[in-house]
C-alpha cells in the first residue's frame, strides 16, 4: 500500500508540475508594434515620431512574470515623422546621427509586477552610442491564442520618459524639449 501511495503521489505531482505555465518566448510582430515618442517644439506643438521594430523578443510566464524579460531592436531607417525633411534632419549628426548609429535597443534588466496586469520594466536603452536605465510602466493588454491565428499570443502597452541630453542629444534644448515621451504597443506570437 505504501508503494502505491508512493507511485500515486509522484503521478500527480509530475501532473502538476506538467500543467504550469512554463516560460514562453513571443517574437514581437513589426506590423503590430509602435514605438512612439514626442518632444515639446517651443512649447507650440507636441511633434511626434515612430520607430519602427526590426526584431524583438518577449519572454513571458503568467505565474513568474517577475522573471519576464523584452529585448528590441529599432533600426534608425524606421524613423518616421510624416514630415520628411524632419526625418532627414534627426537623422543628421546633430541629432541621432542615423549613419554612425544605425540601430536604438532596448534590454530589459528587471521586472516588477503591481498588480492587475501592471508592470514596471526597467532596462538598459543604448541611442545614439549611449546606454543608461529607462523605466517603462506597462499593462498587459492580453494574453491567449491569438482569434486569427490560432498561435500563443501576447500584447502589452508601455509608457515611459527620458532626457535626450542624457544620451548626448541636445541640440536646441530648452527650446526642443529634452524629455522625450514613450508610447509602446506591440503583440507578439508564440507561432512556428
Amino acid at each position: 500500500m505504501r508503494m502505491f501511495k508512493t507511485v500515486l503521489f509522484a503521478g500527480l505531482f509530475g501532473a502538476a508540475a506538467l500543467a504550469q505555465a512554463a516560460p514562453v518566448t513571443y517574437q514581437l510582430d513589426p506590423h503590430h508594434t509602435m514605438v512612439l515618442f514626442s518632444w515639446s517644439h517651443f512649447g507650440f506643438s507636441h511633434p511626434t515620431a515612430e520607430l519602427g521594430l526590426g526584431q524583438g523578443t518577449l519572454v513571458f510566464d503568467p505565474d513568474h512574470p517577475e522573471q519576464a524579460s523584452v529585448q528590441v531592436t529599432l533600426p534608425m531607417t524606421g524613423l518616421d515623422t510624416h514630415v520628411p525633411a524632419l526625418d532627414e534632419h534627426l537623422a543628421k549628426p546633430d541629432f541621432l546621427d542615423a549613419a554612425k548609429y544605425p540601430t536604438v535597443t532596448y534590454k530589459s534588466t528587471k521586472v516588477e509586477p503591481l498588480g492587475k496586469n501592471h508592470f514596471r520594466i526597467t532596462g538598459d536603452l543604448t541611442v545614439h552610442g549611449v546606454t543608461k536605465p529607462v523605466v517603462l510602466d506597462a499593462t498587459l493588454n492580453r494574453i491567449g491564442k491569438h482569434p486569427m491565428s490560432g498561435d500563443p499570443s501576447i500584447g502589452f502597452d508601455a509608457t515611459g520618459t527620458l532626457k535626450r541630453s542624457d544620451f548626448g542629444v541636445s541640440a536646441y534644448v530648452p527650446n526642443v524639449s529634452d524629455e522625450i515621451t514613450l508610447h509602446i504597443t506591440t503583440e507578439g506570437s508564440a507561432g512556428k
